[in-house]
């Protein structure tokens, strides 16, 4: 026993030994030298040697040959960041920090509330030579930071309060607040604008702007910040960016939100029948409990019986779009519209049915979607996002017996919405009181409500979350969408909060919509011909249809697609 003991308290002296190297050359941001930390630690100089040459090896340290110093390895942030930030956090983070480097051409931080200090978990450095260049795994106080004082006004006012009792408000610059009052007052506007400033007060010369990131929960998170010299980051474009910042902020806590459900893919069940070119448009059909969907690229009509899936329409020109209207299917081309019996009753002997195409009144929709049906009480109505010139888009009711002058005269006409960007998908709530609509280039969602006239957006996507396709709208107000190159569909409620994703074994759903028993099916096409070959290895079954079961919505369907 007394051998085993000996070895183990050689081991643990070995390995105090090794901490307090990693703890010394941690506190040297530049680096220190062999001969600097034998004098420091008081350590022989081979014992030394040996420790450096092992840290090195390791990647917990970094050898410097030209200025012959030491300094903390790649190994040792990648440790930090598994300790201190879930990965949710920096994953959901990235793809908005580096839109805000993009944006401001500034250095962008991620950093978390750390005890009584900020610690940065991630950064992306600004495109000028002359930079904000703090570094990763570096502690700052939260008083003086844009990232501390944004995660402390985000604080609930009892923890705030302590949190502030127990700092100490030294001075970092001239420009540092040491005074609580001060503080306080600051943090009462940081919580009232939404973001923080950092007016040279930790390094001089150098201006930040932070925001909080808050679940849905209202858990803060940690903060992100922009920020660069002075004479770039002027008060006046603080100004701008700080509302910039602050929307980053709150897109990163809308993935974040601790209630988000993620189906696992033994939820999702392929359905019976062959790929298409780009599946699109599904349509549930709740009393012939049939599923109507197109191949908008090899233009076709397919029907999904619950058993297995039926082609019944060929199609002249791409699918633009396809609803049920009053009993019928319509079908959106570019140039014409058709309309087809919903309640076809599909067999294998059934050929292809063929119908003659409508000319369009006059300017041709780019998404059409239905409002009315068995969840409302007025009468159903077709709507629509058309093209007014090359800048402007009108969305309104479309009618199909009349031309759209007339439509759009007619007081009996509820409301009508311009936009300067094309909308590509459209829904109304179940009651029909709220319309949906997206911009793929964009990722907005944005909210129509009768009556008024301004538009407001409910939902911003980042482009490196893939692209917004399809919508449609659950009993309990929930949107849903997919993302494509996105490998999965998200739900948002009306006040803009992601609260519930799926994930999809496809990179390119394409649309959506709730039917099956009780409505706890959430049918989903998919694109299988803007697959690489590489994806298409890992997703042999893109262009496929499937259904996952969503059993916690219970959703009510009516036959608005």
């Amino acid at each position: 026993m007394s051998g085993d003991a000996n070895v183990i308290s050689h081991g643990t002296a070995v390995l105090e030994k090794a901490l307090d190297v990693l703890d010394a050359v941690a506190r040297e941001p530049h680096g220190v030298s062999q001969a600097s930390l034998s004098k420091l630690l008081g350590l022989p100089r081979t014992t030394l040697y040996r420790l450096l040459a092992k840290l090195v090896e390791r990647g917990m340290l970094r050898h410097d040959p030209k200025r012959r110093v030491f300094a903390l390895g790649y190994k040792c942030f990648e440790l930090a960041r598994q300790a201190y930030a879930k990965p949710d956090l920096v994953l959901a983070a990235s793809p908005e920090l580096r839109m805000l480097r993009d944006l401001t051409g500034e250095t962008s931080y991620l950093a978390i509330l750390d005890e009584h200090e900020t610690l940065s978990i991630e950064r992306y450095d600004g495109v000028h030579d002359k930079r904000s260049q703090s570094a990763l795994g570096q502690r700052k106080p939260l008083h003086c930071t844009s990232q501390g004082k944004a995660m402390l006004a985000a604080l609930a006012p009892a923890k705030r309060d302590a949190l502030i009792k127990t700092l100490d408000l030294k001075s970092v610059t001239p420009a540092s607040i040491t005074d609580r009052r001060r503080l306080a007052s600051e943090l009462k506007l940081t919580s009232a604008r939404g973001w923080s400033i950092d007016d040279e007060e930790v390094v001089p010369g150098v201006r930040c702007v932070g925001a909080a990131v808050i679940d849905a929960q209202g858990e803060m998170r940690g903060a992100i910040s922009v920020a660069g010299p002075a004479f770039r980051m002027t008060r006046e474009r603080i100004e701008a960016l700080g509302q910039e910042v602050a929307e980053a902020a709150r897109r990163i806590g809308a993935q974040l939100s601790p209630d988000t459900e993620a189906s696992p893919q033994r939820d999702v069940q392929v359905l019976e029948g062959a790929w298409a070119f780009r599946g699109e448009f599904p349509v549930w059909c709740a009393d012939e409990k049939l599923l109507f969907w197109a191949d908008s690229l090899a233009p076709s009509i397919q029907v999904f019986d619950g058993a297995q899936n039926h082609l019944i329409a060929a199609i002249a020109a791409p699918i633009h779009g396809m609803v049920k209207f009053n009993d019928e299917i319509l079908v959106a081309c570019e140039t014409d519209y058709s309309l087809w019996p919903a309640k076809i009753v599909p067999t294998e002997q059934a050929r292809p049915l063929k119908f003659s195409p409508q000319p369009w009144p006059r300017h041709a929709p780019k998404a059409i979607c239905v409002r009315g049906g068995q969840h409302s009480k007025s009468k159903q109505t077709l709507w629509a996002c058309w093209p007014l010139d090359s800048e402007r888009w009108k969305v309104a009711e479309y009618r199909l017996d009349d031309h759209l002058e007339t439509t759009l005269d007619d007081p009996n006409t509820p409301a009508s919405w311009d936009f300067h960007e094309a909308l590509h998908a459209l829904a109304w709530d179940l009651q029909g009181e709220v319309l949906y609509g997206l911009n793929r280039q964009s990722g907005n969602i944005m909210v129509m409500h009768p009556g008024q006239t301004i538009t407001r957006r409910l939902a911003t996507v980042p482009k490196g979350s893939g692209r917004l396709a399809g919508l449609t709208i659950d009993a309990r107000g929930g949107i849903w969408t997919c993302l494509e190159e996105g490998w999965c569909a998200m739900r948002f409620l009306p006040d803009g909060r992601q609260d519930r994703v799926v994930g999809l074994p496809i990179p390119c759903p394409t649309g959506l919509a709730f039917g099956g028993k009780q409505g706890q099916s959430l049918y989903v096409t998919s694109a299988r011909h803007s697959v690489s070959l590489e994806a298409l290895t890992n997703a042999p079954l893109s262009g496929r249809l499937f259904s996952v079961h969503v059993d916690a919505i219970r959703t009510e369907i009516s036959d608005l697609s």
